[in-house]
């Protein structure tokens, strides 16, 4: 396996292409077996490529993680959190990464490109929504996120299990800077 010369960036309109490519292939892999397959096998390009270039727009920020040899590899959308009963003035909303580069860094990356934008942003603390049965509840843990809570959401038609990681005094994480210009 080769190494990446990973760097996370704010993603442009131009992107939009990649983050539907690189959600719906994270959405296959992941929930398999968990949704039905005719719900995941529906995922259209041409939609979430909409979807993606409306998010751009928005008020929260779209970060990209990208390798040199093969372009873009992950993504995260972040901004102010939905719901302040929890306590945490930002939220992460989607993180995802290429599965065929799991394991490899872009995630780490992403998540420190996230406190990095939160910080910028003067947002003290974030938490980010998993779903309960996803290998993702343990790489949060490792990135240091807290269980904080479950709640119980509507996933393509589905009633769904989430738990809540949270993350409070960002700016006591030192850390380099990440996003690239």
């Amino acid at each position: 396996m080769d190494d990446l010369a990973l760097s996370v960036r704010y993603a442009r309109p131009a992107d939009a292409a990649d983050l539907a490519r690189i959600y719906i292939e994270s959405w296959q892999d992941t929930y398999a077996g968990l949704i039905p397959h005719s719900l995941l096998g529906a995922m259209s390009l041409k939609g979430h490529t909409a979807r993606w270039q409306a998010t751009m727009r928005g008020p929260g920020a779209v970060l990209v993680a990208e390798d040199s040899a093969h372009g873009a590899i992950g993504l995260a959308s972040l901004g102010t959190a939905r719901d302040g009963a929890l306590g945490y003035e930002g939220e992460i909303y989607t993180l995802y990464v290429d599965p065929a580069f799991l394991g490899r860094g872009a995630g780490r990356a992403l998540m420190a490109g996230a406190f990095e934008t939160f910080k910028d942003r003067k947002l003290r603390s974030c938490l980010v929504w998993a779903h309960a049965q996803n290998n993702a509840c343990f790489f949060y843990e490792r990135m240091g996120g807290k269980r904080v809570a479950t709640r119980t959401v509507s996933l393509m038609g589905a009633p769904t299990p989430e738990t809540g990681f949270g993350w409070k005094q960002l700016a006591a994480r030192r850390q380099a800077r990440t996003i690239q210009s």
